[in-house]
């Protein structure tokens, strides 16, 4: 049976403690990170991050990643280099099932693990929706390692210079522009203005084809190593002259990313300032394209490019300005990434188990949220009844405040006022008087609604924590491992629901 506090949620490696008690059972279920043995902490997404929870940075033990990597096999290499990059980066999946990217360095790499801890740390703490974030090291004898999300669609020098099918196109390439600039803009203003090595092959595309920067790029390859791995002729000229990172620098790398989304190769900046200078922006423009782009756009991409190419670092433009010229290019907001990639986005329905199920279970199975929906609010709160025993004394003027803000939230909720419902049903939940695992269901589906799929885990975990033989709970856990792609684990949900239910029919309480 599964545990209310179990390790299926995303990011928690290690099981926590689960609640004991019904007043705690109001309590942020990250809250439970500080009462494990292993050393982690969590973070809001920052500025613009987006939608949905995050995961907590940890650290993470060498045999956890040995064993999520195959024992470091070199089928998991995933460097664009292969086994001969300096430092690897292996494709992993944790017994969570979450899959993640370990970077590997080598031994003499960071020889001091405080230092290595540190800044790994640091950059531990950044959280945003353009980024593929850092969600761990490991600092285990001579072992130096990163753990990262892991993005599943390739690198923008693959969609850019190898590409099979087709060539990425204009609009995506934009997008691309903006998405990146704003990642650097996020991290200049959380103080880490530093990017190393920023090219095409530190941008990456998540399962949704929308494009993240690297969180690797934020840490150097070693200690005392170089900031810059690729050819001299793409490196900023101060570089050459000093051997430092400027921010300066950073936005002069963004300016050579600049030019291979208008070329669609790599152009030498020296070269293609000059086929700026003499005019001849069709000449620098991608083949494969076809003419199949504004060349007002275009215009404006090469005069950005030209001014982060600027020799001296004083006459670059700033993050700030980047995200200001980039943002008006956004003229298909409303196209999902994936669809401007031409790759396929599979939402996998989890598969129906043996046992038979019900509305709700067969609802789950094919991710109805529409008919999940349906039922919650037929269902009403009769499978409330025993959870909350009230003395008189208890009917004060608070109790009828909350109670006054569960009903608002059952209003917004039957009328499908998703984000108004997790408003009024968080205030419920908050006072703590009153536990109510209908309410944690339905707060649950509200967030699927909204595209929070970790929160939906976590109220439907604390729903099973308030009522443990509830199946309603199990479903909703089904149906937030789903969006989560945990296809084997929303299986076994499914199962452990359906036999639930067949259970109760056999004589235990109705549902």
């Amino acid at each position: 049976m599964g545990s209310c506090c179990s390790s299926l949620l995303p990011g928690d490696h290690q099981p926590a403690t689960a609640p004991a008690a019904a007043e705690q059972q109001n309590n942020h279920l990250h809250s439970n990170h500080q009462k494990q043995q292993r050393r982690s902490f969590s973070v809001e997404a920052g500025e613009g991050g987006g939608g949905g929870e995050v995961t907590a940075f940890a650290e993470f033990s060498l045999a956890e990643l040995k064993a999520a990597t195959n024992g470091f096999s070199a089928e998991n290499i995933v460097s664009e280099s292969g086994d001969k990059a300096p430092n690897l980066v292996y494709k992993g999946r944790l017994q969570n099932r979450r899959w993640i990217a370990v970077k590997k360095f080598t031994r003499t790499a960071w020889p001091d693990p405080k230092q290595f801890a540190e800044e790994a740390w640091g950059v531990g703490k950044l959280r945003h929706r353009r980024l593929a974030n850092l969600i761990g090291y490991c600092c285990e004898g001579d072992e130096r390692l990163l753990v990262a999300e892991y993005m599943p669609n390739d690198t923008l020098a693959k969609h850019l210079f190898h590409w099979e099918n087709q060539s990425i196109g204009w609009a995506m390439r934009l997008r691309v522009s903006f998405c990146i600039a704003e990642a650097l803009e996020y991290c200049s203003n959380e103080g880490h203005p530093l990017y190393h090595d920023l090219n095409a092959y530190r941008v990456l595309f998540d399962e949704d084809g929308d494009p993240r920067l690297s969180c690797f790029g934020l840490m150097k390859n070693s200690r005392d190593g170089k900031s810059y791995s690729t050819n001299l002729a793409y490196t900023p000229p101060e570089y050459l002259r000093n051997g430092r990172v400027t921010p300066e620098s950073v936005i002069f790398s963004f300016g050579t990313v600049l030019l291979d989304l208008l070329s669609g190769k790599r152009i030498p900046p020296t070269h293609a300032l000059d086929m700026i200078r003499g005019k001849n922006i069709l000449v620098l423009m991608d083949s494969h394209l076809e003419g199949n782009f504004s060349t007002e756009e275009a215009t404006t991409l090469v005069d950005l490019a030209s001014q982060c190419l600027q020799y001296e670092p004083r006459d670059r433009p700033n993050t700030k300005k980047l995200v200001a010229a980039l943002a008006p290019l956004q003229t298909k907001s409303e196209t999902p990434s994936y669809v401007m990639l031409g790759i396929q986005k599979h939402e996998e329905a989890p598969a129906t188990p043996q046992h038979p199920l019900s509305p709700m279970g067969e609802a789950c199975s094919r991710m109805d949220l529409t008919a999940i929906h349906q039922i919650l609010v037929m269902t009403h709160y009769k499978d409330d009844e025993g959870t909350n025993e009230l003395s008189f004394q208890e009917w004060t003027q608070q109790m009828r405040d909350i109670l006054e803000a569960r009903r608002r939230g059952d209003f917004a909720f039957r009328d499908k006022d998703f984000k108004t419902a997790i408003e009024c049903y968080s205030q419920f939940i908050d006072v703590g008087t009153m536990v109510s695992p209908t309410v944690y269901a339905r707060r649950s589906l509200c967030h699927l609604m909204c595209d929070h799929h970790d929160a939906a885990l976590r109220d439907a975990m604390q729903a099973q924590c308030v009522y443990p033989d509830w199946p309603t709970a199990f479903y909703m856990q089904a149906a937030a491992l789903a969006k989560l792609n945990m296809q084997s684990d929303a299986v076994d949900m499914l199962q452990e629901a359906s036999m639930l239910e067949e259970k109760r029919q056999k004589g235990g309480k109705g549902s």
